[in-house]
């Protein structure tokens, strides 16, 4: 039985992978790659687009990238080496920018005051010795 009107050409392209390179390399990148998307929609509220205007939503998106690429900086720069060097932006959100603190800024510096009691003070040391260390843009 003919299904075609005419005749036509298949083309393809058959590779052959290990398994277990092609899960972890290709799968397991996608994944992540959804997984950071989900980060930004949700945990930083990308997906907050419903002002009237085309100017406030994007405003909106350009400040959860930008939120986004300084967690992103945070991880890298900041938590390498801690418990939470591989924590989702919500975990960072809720646990290190959402303490309670008194902030004095003054022309040199910025200076937090933590309590004593403070169940991340010790990370947040860590944190600020970590990008003491880094080397700045030349």
């Amino acid at each position: 039985m003919e299904s075609w009107t005419r005749e036509r050409r298949v083309v393809a392209n058959a590779q052959e992978h290990e398994a277990r390179d092609l899960y972890e390399q290709l799968y397991c990148a996608r994944g992540d790659m959804e997984n950071r998307i989900k980060e930004q929609q949700l945990d930083l509220f990308a997906d907050r687009t419903s002002a009237h205007s085309l100017r406030a939503n994007q405003l909106r998106l350009w400040f959860a990238s930008a939120a986004y690429v300084l967690l992103n900086l945070l991880r890298h720069f900041g938590l390498r080496g801690t418990e939470m060097e591989w924590a989702q932006a919500s975990t960072i959100r809720l646990k290190l920018l959402k303490v309670a603190a008194i902030v004095r800024v003054s022309v040199r510096c910025v200076v937090l005051s933590l309590s004593a009691a403070a169940p991340v003070k010790d990370l947040i040391a860590c944190i600020a010795q970590q990008l003491r260390q880094v080397p700045t843009p030349s």
